[in-house]
């Protein structure tokens, strides 16, 4: 099993729960961005740079996902390609894009998408925090148990 994380629009504190747990897990996680990405020294963490561009991110992590690998996005559409490939995907939210659930989230993107284009003003997401990182802490925590223990 693999995290891959969507990178460049990844919250600092997320990436550092990640790092965390790749180090306390003794698991492999790669950050792809587009830009230049800082990471501690680890055995376990690396990054790659992609050039800039519409989802050249989210296809390079497309590209290299093996089944039953994670991915951490807040892009639903990158959350349904993982899901579709037989991947798993958690938003910086600690909410789990499922075959269940990514098909009414991304409609409902694309309906909200479809207000802004219009001129409605529908808000940003609101600011992540400390329940949502703890909320994610935990998600990754009970994801990781359930798999390494395999």
């Amino acid at each position: 099993m693999h995290i891959w994380v969507d990178a460049d629009a990844c919250p600092r504190v997320i990436k550092d729960i990640l790092f965390r747990a790749a180090e306390r897990h003794k698991v492999s996680l790669t950050l792809v961005a587009n830009q230049p990405m800082m990471h501690p020294p680890s055995r376990y963490i690396r990054a790659i740079r992609v050039s800039a561009g519409f989802d050249v991110a989210d296809n390079e992590i497309v590209k290299r996902l093996q089944t039953g690998d994670l991915v951490i996005t807040a892009d639903i559409p990158l959350a349904a390609e993982v899901v579709a490939k037989g991947g798993h995907a958690l938003n910086p939210r600690g909410e789990s894009y499922t075959k269940e659930n990514v098909r009414e989230r991304l409609n409902m993107r694309d309906f909200m998408e479809t207000l802004r284009a219009s001129g409605v003003d529908t808000g940003g997401p609101a600011s992540l925090g400390a329940r949502d990182r703890q909320a994610f802490g935990n998600a990754l925590d009970a994801f990781l148990a359930k798999r390494l223990s395999r």
